[in-house]
């Protein structure tokens, strides 16, 4: 199985954390963003590594270099100075991830939501993982009925964490695209599925949140299941 980190946006909301650092190079409880996925995905035996690059992405290919010292194999799908969105960036990364369904970590999230627990269903074009709604997301993505997603009242938030089979591009050129247009597609062909979460899970989206999980992490209220964090 191969897996890609998206890290390609430009973390606006994080400024000015983010003025000279991409997102997932930040650090909370010791560690950065990106090495919580990279053990996660390492305990998995996931080896083969995709890295999308846009704002500053020469700090995160520096860092990571091909993975060799981790006993990973990264490689990187280089954007440019534009961000291409989520489904354009992994539209364009295709290339490098194969034909076989991928899981799929958006970089600026923080979970203790074990990978191996990712299984989609046959037939689904993208498999989610969903959590309780965050008080910054209070309205939801989707509902889940059976492991089937749906659209209904009830709905829970897609966490950044997915199993994604590549036709759910199919037909989609090259470009800036969105994800959630593909997802609704699938969801209107009935193969959109997913999972709840009912673990610890982060949108580290604002430094009031970066700073939060930070401290929950030193302090011990907040434990990854692959790293740990310092004390103090």
């Amino acid at each position: 199985m191969k897996a890609m980190i998206l890290a390609a946006g430009r973390g606006e909301r994080m400024r000015p954390l983010t003025q000279r650092l991409p997102k997932p190079m930040l650090e909370v409880g010791g560690h950065r963003l990106i090495d919580y996925h990279l053990a996660s995905l390492h305990a998995l035996g996931v080896r083969d590594i995709v890295i999308n690059l846009s704002w500053h992405g020469e700090r995160i290919r520096e860092a990571l270099g091909d993975g060799a010292t981790s006993r990973l194999s990264i490689r990187y799908s280089d954007e440019g100075p534009e961000p291409l969105g989520t489904a354009g960036g992994i539209l364009a990364a295709l290339p490098l991830l194969g034909a076989e369904p991928f899981l799929v970590v958006n970089g600026d999230v923080w979970t203790d939501f074990p990978l191996g627990a990712l299984k989609p269903p046959a037939g689904s074009l993208a498999h989610l993982v969903l959590v309780d709604n965050p008080e910054h997301h209070r309205g939801g993505d989707y509902g889940l009925d059976g492991g089937r997603a749906t659209a209904g009242t009830a709905k829970l938030t897609f966490s950044g964490i997915s199993m994604l089979d590549p036709a759910l591009f199919a037909g989609c050129g090259a470009g800036y695209l969105p994800l959630k247009p593909l997802f609704d597609r699938a969801l209107a062909e009935g193969r959109l599925t997913g999972q709840r979460h009912g673990g610890a899970w982060r949108d580290v989206g604002t430094p009031e949140r970066l700073a939060a999980l930070d401290a929950d992490l030193r302090l011990g209220r907040a434990r990854h299941p692959v790293l740990s964090s310092p004390v103090g």
